[in-house]
């Protein structure tokens, strides 16, 4: 497998592409009678950060796992770097989940190997088996985190916050042009949230990544977003540029003052 040197900018960031990284068209998602996405349509841009916003049970996370194949959609596409999820073949669909890393919410790491093992995983999994390429491709994501040199460790070393950062570095490992986030800073102290925030941010600026991530903290939200999407009833009710949906759509001025109703 190729590895692409940290720190090397994406191509699509740098040629400003304007076709969309991954989208959604009328995707509908059910499971027995219970319908989660009805119509649900969207496009995220390269080298965007966007935000998925949403009461609880709206199915924001199910979104992301439409988007890295652990689910599929009952009808509509979901299309991730131009290939149509539903129709990929299982090689299809392992080389493109290489392209989109995840940071799951608890960062779910494996308590007994250590930070090296842990980062190293997805790699191994991925058919690297050249042990130098795997000594520097973990040194080099633990260094863009923040953490050089934690390699013996294990995760009952660390802190809440440098779980999450361990996440994030083996969600890199693979050099994905698509990072998501499944409620990155739930739990973590206001330091810890910060770097997170920062690193989010830097993954964006310095090494092209789109990002889309799902949170209910509204502050960080702020920090580190292009775009917000408000997700409710199956279908995204609010679209755009952070101060101009917060400012503007009616639907978000609510969620964020908590003045949400149940049907709107």
């Amino acid at each position: 497998m190729t590895i692409k040197a940290a720190g090397t900018q994406s191509t699509v960031a740098q040629t400003g592409a304007s076709t969309p990284i991954i989208e959604f068209r009328d995707v509908r998602v059910q499971f027995d009678s219970h319908m989660v996405h009805d119509g649900l349509s969207f496009a995220l841009n390269p080298g965007e950060v966007t935000t998925l916003l949403g009461p609880s049970g709206a199915g924001k996370t199910l979104v992301l796992k439409l988007i890295i194949g652990l689910i599929f959609a009952s009808k509509g596409v979901v299309s991730v770097t131009g290939r149509d999820m539903n129709t990929l073949t299982e090689e299809e669909l392992r080389e493109v989940r290489v392209t989109a890393g995840m940071l799951f919410q608890g960062a779910a790491l494996f308590d007994s190997l250590s930070i090296f093992e842990n980062i190293a995983y997805g790699l191994r999994e991925r058919g690297e088996t050249n042990e130098q390429t795997l000594r520097e491709v973990v040194a080099s994501r633990l260094e863009m985190v923040g953490l050089p040199g934690i390699e013996k460790k294990v995760p009952s070393q660390l802190s809440g916050g440098q779980k999450k950062r361990v996440g994030l570095a083996r969600a890199l490992a693979t050099s994905p042009r698509i990072m998501l986030y499944d409620e990155p800073t739930t739990g973590l102290d206001p330091t810890s949230t910060r770097m997170i925030d920062e690193l989010i941010v830097k993954f964006k600026e310095v090494h092209g990544i789109t990002s889309l991530v799902v949170t209910h903290d509204i502050a960080s939200a702020r920090r580190i977003s292009d775009r917000w999407m408000l997700l409710n009833g199956g279908k995204i009710v609010a679209d755009g540029p952070v101060d101009t949906v917060s400012q503007e759509n009616q639907f978000v001025a609510d969620f964020i003052a908590g003045r949400w109703k149940e049907e709107i």
